[in-house]
């Protein structure tokens, strides 16, 4: 009976989904419309003559750009490939950094002598910019591949640990109580308790990582690199071509943001219980 009572009725339930679909499709009209707002201001600047147009084409400009890049590609190189290899490096070192970062940010809230061991090491490579390292991974591993996605993963690893431990810190006391109460050995803690409940801090550590990843890649292909987006951001500025490194910019920026989509799509199906926005 109790129970009964409690569960709203019908009518407002179906009303509250509803009104909670109405909010989200008022959000991506809202979103459509800042964008379409952003783009008729940018043009009405150009139009104004407020900057020079080498410094800033406008949108028919850059457009034409698009046009122009996914028919001859640019430098020698297809749009297509740079999108392609640029995500492949971000794939490999983010991926590399989440296989190691999770586990390693599980042993060092987990184990103290393991946390004093490694957490000076991280605290001093975390502030250091990825560029500074750029040069000393040159010398180590070449131009290669390797040292484009050994910088991504130095880039990325320490939030991925950082946000390991504070979702492990962050399991409510109430529920480790509880657990021991019923008789769980600590394996079946760290597997029903700890773990799931430190899931939502790795997956918003995952979405600023990706972020992360992304300027370290841009950061290694201005120097050292002859294919991939950051490569075609940097040779096309060096040749006046605006329009094509707006477009550069662009196309990181939408990838970047469907790779963040895409881990909170994954996050949806392991964290169901977490609320998304």
């Amino acid at each position: 009976m109790a129970e009964t009572e409690s569960a709203p009725p019908p009518a407002v339930a179906a009303s509250g989904s509803l009104a909670s679909r109405g909010w989200r499709i008022t959000s991506r009209y809202a979103t459509v419309s800042v964008l379409i707002a952003a783009v008729i201001v940018w043009q009405v600047v150009c139009d104004f003559h407020l900057f020079p147009p080498i410094a800033l084409p406008s949108p028919v400009s850059v457009l034409n750009a698009l046009i122009l890049l996914l028919a001859h590609g640019y430098g020698g190189h297809s749009l297509f490939d740079d999108i392609w290899i640029s995500s492949l490096r971000i794939a490999i070192g983010f991926v590399g950094a989440v296989v190691i970062g999770v586990p390693v940010g599980l042993l060092m809230a987990r184990i103290d002598i393991i946390f004093r061991t490694i957490d000076p090491f991280l605290q001093f490579i975390r502030p250091v910019p990825p560029l500074a390292y750029i040069p000393l991974l040159v010398v180590w591993f070449g131009i290669g591949e390797l040292p484009k996605i050994v910088l991504i993963l130095i880039g990325t690893i320490p939030v991925i640990i950082i946000g390991t431990i504070s979702g492990v810190k962050g399991t409510p006391p109430l529920r480790l109580s509880v657990a021991r109460t019923l008789g769980a050995s600590e394996s079946q803690i760290f597997r029903h308790v700890i773990l799931p409940s430190s899931l939502p801090e790795i997956f918003t550590a995952m979405r600023i990582g990706i972020g992360v990843a992304w300027t370290c890649l841009v950061a290694a292909e201005l120097i050292a690199a002859d294919q991939g987006l950051g490569w075609l951001v940097q040779y096309a500025g060096q040749a006046l071509q605006v329009a094509i490194v707006i477009v550069g910019i662009i196309v990181i920026g939408v990838l970047g943001y469907a790779m963040e989509l895409l881990i909170r799509v994954f996050e949806r199906r392991v964290v169901p219980w977490r609320g998304h926005g």
